[in-house]
Order: C-alpha cells, then structure tokens, then sequence
C-alpha cells in the first residue's frame, strides 16, 4: 500500500484536483440549495389551513360599482349552485350558511379583554372541515361552540396589541389562551354561550362554526329566516386547470384570496427550483468526469509500475484502493463544506422570509442533506468502480 501511495503523490495534478473540488462543491450545493430553498419558500405560497384541503376554491359573485348601483344580487341561486354543480372540473360543492340574528363577542387574551363586537356566524358543511370530529362536534342546546377564527384577528393582535400592552404573542399551538363569550340577541332573547377557538384560517374572512350549531340557532332564534348563500366552496380537481378560470369569467365569479394565481405561482417556483437542480446535477456530473480524467491520468501516468506491483504479488483490489480512497475523501469533504455553506446561506435568506412571514413553519434541513449524502454515494459508487476497472485492465494486459 505504501508504494502505491509513493507512486500517487509522484504524479498528483494539484490542479486538477482543485477544479474537481470547487467544481463538485458548486453542483452539490447548488442541488442541496435548490431543495432547501424548494421547502422553505412553498409554505408561503401554499399557505394551507390545517382546517381546508388545497383543493378546496371558495367562490363568490364579483361586486363592482355597476352591480352595486344597478341593485343585483350577489347571492346564489339554486339554478346557479347546480350549474356550477355541474361543471367537469368540479367535485363537489358546499354552501356557506350565515347566521340570520344578532352576534356580538368579547374576545380576551388571560383576562385582557381584546375585542367587544359584533361578528358574523358562518358555517359550510363539515366534509369541507378537516379536523377531528370530536372538536367540531356540537350538540343542539349546548353552550360551548367551537370556532375557527380568521388568521387577521390574530395577527392585528400578535403585532398591534400584544406589542404595546406586553402581551404573549398567540401562535396556532397556543389557542386555549383565547376566552371568547358569545352573545346572541333575537325575537327580545339574549343568551349568552363560550366560543372554544380551535385554530385559525388564513382563507376565511368570517368566524366560522359548525354547521349543526347555525342549523339549530337559525330554527331557534330566527325561523323561516334562511337566505340564499352569497360564497360557495367547492372542491375541484385541479386548481390550475384553465377551464375554471374561464367559467368564473364568463358568469362574474371570482375566487376569494387569489387561490388561482397562488396555484401559478406554485407551479412557476416549481419549475424554477427544478431547472436550478438540473443546472447543478450537470455541473456535478462535469466535475465526475474531471475527477475521473485526473484518477486516469493518474493510473496511465503510473501503469508500468502498478503492473510490476500487480506481478510482484499485489492484487487489483489493492493497487486500486489508493485512487478510490482519495476520490471517497474528497467528495465527503465536499459534502461537508456544502453542508455548512448551505447553513450560512439559509440562515441569511430565512431572516428576511420570517420577517416578512412570521407564521412561516420552519422547515428541517435533512432532506437536503439526504440528497447531498446520495449524491454522495452515487458519485463515489461510479468512482470506484471506474477506478476498479482501470486497474483490471492493467492486470488483463500484463497476463
């Protein structure tokens, strides 16, 4: 082993050396980078409640100054709800049910009361609803009702008046800390129920309850009251299809929250993130043949003296090891400094994101580092083998 080693060190192109390292570290960061930033930028564009499928579009009729003057509705019809029904892109459709009385709530942080108003009750139907059927349950009668809150309430909070009264700041994770009291007045009644907050949506711009609890509190507190719904939710099958956005033109609908555009954009960073990742596998795969080229030279520049230790007794596998060890070393270097480089990177362009995106999720960095190790792998895998191969060659031509 010693010899080889000898014979490596005589003719090592420094060189060559240094451009498969700075080569391979460009194409390997650029991979893991384009992964890592994949993961922690889509959350800001696929916001997702934990409460809403992606899938799910909620649709209202557009108002502009000609439908407010000319006194159109801006409810749907049951001929316009089967119509949209209907349509080939859709799975299915839900209504959104309003409360036809009088709320007001008094919302409160530890005591500190908040806000004093009144609120809009919505439901939609519980199949839309994904969480657990024993928090979105209520009973006729009962007085606790669960509720999802609209993420702006918490965030005018978060970052108006927790800050200048010293607060804590409420994250998803903290929303028991939320007292919330109810009260209903209709028909000369005035009752009063606790409201559970369970989460909020970044998708709804109303309070919304279980559909059970506006059901009952309709029938008892405004009967033969129920209007026509002015939102839909519906369910398609996939939201960038462009026959969606055809048929909201043509009948002067529009999707609450740009949830189309917000699919586009997915989609376009997605396609950018890919063509990032194809950029630096190429460049990955040029600096594996740089390496390759230099272990070859290597062995050509040295192939009477590897056969005359392959006649005095060494085997292949030994006269090899050598050149595989020094392209294994190198590479896990490589990864190494990827690794850290890629920390220093993400921890810069992660400040800004969270500045802008507070409710960000943070994002683990394993599975980038997963695909550095199986580059890792791989790269070595055919280096070795390649070496391997070299070195046979010689032992076939000296037989």
């Amino acid at each position: 082993m010693s010899l080889v080693w000898k014979l490596l060190r005589q003719h090592i192109s420094i060189p060559q050396f240094v451009g498969f390292f700075f080569a391979n570290l460009f194409g390997m960061f650029i991979v893991m980078l384009g992964v890592q930033f994949y993961r922690d930028v889509m959350p800001v564009f696929t916001a997702q409640d934990s409460f809403l499928s992606s899938d799910y579009l909620i649709v209202s009729k557009k108002i502009g100054a000609a439908t407010t003057l000319s006194g159109r509705s801006h409810d749907f019809s049951n001929a316009e709800i089967d119509d949209l029904a209907a349509q080939p892109f859709v799975r299915k459709t839900g209504r959104f049910i309003g409360a036809e009385y009088k709320v007001e709530a008094r919302m409160g942080i530890n005591g500190q009361s908040l806000l004093n108003t009144e609120l809009p009750f919505e439901s939609v139907p519980d199949e839309f609803i994904d969480v657990s059927s024993a928090d979105w349950h209520y009973t006729p009668g009962a007085k606790t009702v669960p509720i999802i809150l609209p993420r702006t309430y918490i965030n005018m909070y978060n970052f108006g008046f927790a800050r200048s009264h010293n607060l804590p700041k409420i994250s998803d994770g903290l929303v028991g800390m939320i007292d919330m009291v109810i009260f209903i007045h209709a028909n000369g009644r005035h009752d009063e129920y606790k409201g559970r907050v369970i989460g909020f949506s970044n998708r709804l711009n109303s309070i919304l309850v279980p559909q059970a609890f506006i059901e009952w509190s309709n029938a008892e507190y405004a009967p033969g009251q129920q209007g026509e719904p002015n939102r839909l939710m519906m369910e398609v099958a996939n939201p960038a299809d462009e026959r969606i956005t055809q048929y909201l033109d043509q009948r002067g609908y529009e999707v609450e929250d740009d949830k189309l555009q917000a699919e586009k954009t997915t989609y376009f960073l997605k396609m950018v993130v890919l063509l990032v990742m194809a950029i630096g596998l190429v460049i990955s795969i040029l600096s594996f043949y740089i390496l390759m080229l230099s272990i070859y030279l290597l062995v050509q520049k040295n192939a009477t003296k590897l056969e005359n230790l392959l006649l005095i007794g060494y085997s292949p596998g030994r006269v090899a090891r050598p050149y595989q060890l020094i392209t294994i070393l190198l590479n896990v270097f490589v990864l190494l400094i990827a690794i850290v480089i890629l920390w220093i990177v993400r921890s810069y362009y992660m400040q800004t994101i969270e500045l802008l995106f507070p409710q960000i999720p943070e994002q683990s960095m394993l599975p980038a580092i997963g695909l550095g190790l199986l580059l890792l792998v791989v790269v070595s895998l055919f280096n070795m083998t390649a070496i391997r191969r070299k070195v046979m060659s010689i032992w076939r031509r000296k037989e």
